[in-house]
């Protein structure tokens, strides 16, 4: 190593130092999911990242979805599966084989992937302790031929109705990592299928968290130029929305984040999970990578 790379590693280290301060002992939950989980080398950046995270005096808690491997094994069993407005429709069958992939294999693989980056990670489902507790998801959809406002069943699909962070807390005590597969359990013992965005979401809130970083497809918010906004209000949106800027899916998204700030998580950033090691840029430098909502 050169005298110039070290240098230059040296500055490096000493610019991030405030962020670390800033972030000591503070509670990070970060939705991963997309290309970041499917891509090996930007799963075994994204595992020593969290493992970074660890190390700094940083509580991390990943919150996972995966619809792609969820696809996948519905498509292997022959089990049709259908969307409305970006959410599955969850019969039993597709349940149960919701349950098996985010629970079973995506989640434990994870573990393993944080563990083989030198941490300690424990893998759980919202329905380990009672977690996340939930609650049918009422989807409200127009009538197409009458125009009135009709309920949607979805099926075994959920919303948080309340967490439960003890679980949460206890691993986290232990030196773990916890990570947590969106699935969540209804009053009457019933299993529910929730986005794990809104999981997070939930998880965040319940937990004081500092910061919640969705992990996406996407650059972030884009201004009519097609560049990047890094920073909103919540005030900002309805504005925005209003103007087109924020449009289609990004709509829930960030209404979903206003929720999230609202509920006293000091700011969400949707970053962009496509730029290898975005975790710790998002964290530990003045530029990030993502839309920050504060």
């Amino acid at each position: 190593m050169t005298d110039s790379t070290l240098s230059e590693t040296a500055r490096i280290l000493s610019e991030a130092l405030p962020f670390m301060q800033r972030y000591d002992e503070e509670t990070v939950v970060v939705k991963y999911g997309g290309h970041a989980m499917v891509d090996p080398e930007l799963a075994r950046k994204f595992a020593a990242d969290i493992v970074m995270l660890k190390q700094c005096g940083i509580n991390p808690i990943v919150v996972h979805g995966g619809g792609p491997q969820i696809n996948k094994m519905l498509d292997r069993l022959d089990i049709k599966s259908n969307f409305i407005d970006g959410l599955r429709v969850t019969d039993k069958a597709a349940m149960e084989v919701v349950e098996m992939v985010l629970s079973g294999s995506i989640n434990k693989s994870i573990v393993a992937s944080i563990q083989q980056a030198g941490g300690k990670a424990v893998g759980i489902s919202g329905k380990d302790g009672n977690v996340l507790m939930a609650k049918p998801f009422k989807m409200q959809k127009q009538d197409a031929a009458t125009g009135k406002m009709m309920e949607v069943d979805l099926g075994f699909v959920g919303d948080p109705d309340r967490v439960n962070p003890g679980l949460l807390e206890t691993i986290i005590q232990s030196d773990a990592i916890p990570v947590i597969a969106p699935i969540g359990v209804g009053a009457d013992g019933g299993t529910y299928n929730i986005n794990a965005d809104t999981a997070a979401g939930a998880i965040a809130a319940a937990m004081k968290a500092k910061r919640l970083l969705l992990l996406t497809d996407v650059a972030g918010v884009l201004d009519g130029d097609k560049k990047l906004i890094t920073e909103l209000s919540v005030a900002d949106i309805p504005a925005l929305i209003e103007r087109g800027i924020i449009s289609g899916g990004m709509i829930p998204k960030v209404m979903s984040c206003a929720e999230v700030v609202q509920a006293g998580v000091e700011g969400v950033i949707i970053v962009d999970g496509r730029v290898p090691h975005c975790v710790l840029i998002e964290l530990f430098t003045p530029h990030g990578v993502g839309t920050r909502i504060s």
